[in-house]
């Protein structure tokens, strides 16, 4: 950071400052945690900006004047350029969608984009949709889900939220004093901050835009010929097989499509987001089984009679 600043003066190495430092006793070792391994599931790894955005919402706290904040985060995974640090009042979808609106016009489109389970980019029903998360698949963005109580699967998300912890024991009087804090915290943490992980470069020097605009009308599913394209209706429920099969409300109006796998299943989809399995016996939707599935694209040439 010295260096950037004033690059015509010799400065130190960062080993010889913090020697100097600890000499006199102006920093203390801290212990590291153990990070358990989180295999990442089978996500690839964020090889370039913008291949995972992570999200996530901050612990609440109230500001001076007694408003509930529920700090809304959003980073690059590969840059570790912080998005947004924004100051919502709720998880709710309504409060999240304008932020990430505003991101994808400024930035562009992730490839994905990785949470954990709870609102407002996941539900606790079979599908775990909610309105923000059905944004994000029209728009092609495919979504990570951590598993339920393994916060480490977010690693990198959840220590930057214990460098912001401060900022959350010190709160500001009002919701517009807390936003312009949080404005000022996100531009040093990109633009001045150096980070171990970038060779004490800034995000601000490794981020770029995403070639991926956002669209003014997200596309429409292309499905193949061959797959049984259902309407959601009001209530949520499809038509299959003569009777109904509830899917989601938060698809109702949206076109989803079965495939039939090479086990005889049904794998049904919205967009290329898989949603589960139609259990004909029972008529309803259940969880995508560990067997493989053949892709939508690679239906049988006929619907067995199922229609």
């Amino acid at each position: 950071r010295l260096k950037r600043t004033a690059p015509e003066l010799l400065w130190p190495s960062a080993s010889t400052a913090g020697a100097i430092l600890a000499r006199h006793g102006l920093v203390s070792v801290r212990k590291r945690a153990r990070l358990r391994a989180c295999g990442n599931g089978p996500w690839p790894q964020a090889e370039e900006p913008n291949a995972v955005w992570t999200g996530d919402h901050k612990g609440w706290f109230r500001t001076r004047d007694g408003w509930r904040c529920e700090p809304l985060t959003v980073m690059d995974a590969s840059s570790r350029y912080l998005l947004a640090l924004e100051a919502t009042g709720s998880t709710a979808d309504d409060e999240a969608w304008p932020v990430f609106e505003r991101l994808f016009e400024e930035h562009g489109l992730p490839d994905r984009l990785r949470s954990d389970n709870g609102p407002p980019f996941a539900s606790a029903g079979v599908t775990g949709l909610t309105p923000l998360s059905v944004r994000f698949i029209k728009l092609g963005i495919t979504l990570e889900r951590i598993a339920p109580g393994k916060p480490q699967q977010n690693g990198r998300h959840e220590r930057f939220h214990l460098t912001m912890l401060p900022l959350a024991k010190t709160p500001e009087a009002d919701r517009m004093a807390q936003s312009q804090a949080f404005e000022a915290f996100r531009r040093s943490y990109n633009e001045e901050r150096p980070h171990e992980a970038l060779a004490m470069d800034t995000p601000a020097q490794h981020y770029r835009a995403s070639p991926r605009a956002m669209p003014a009308t997200p596309p429409e599913p292309d499905y193949p010929a061959e797959a049984a394209v259902r309407s959601v209706r009001h209530n949520g429920e499809i038509r299959w097989n003569g009777g109904f099969i509830y899917v989601s409300k938060t698809l109702a109006g949206e076109a989803v499509a079965a495939a039939e796998t090479e086990d005889g299943e049904w794998a049904l989809s919205f967009h290329a987001h898989p949603l589960g399995i139609l259990d004909t016996r029972r008529m309803k939707l259940v969880r995508r089984s560990a067997a493989p599935t053949r892709p939508l694209g690679a239906a049988a040439d006929s619907t067995g009679g199922k229609l």
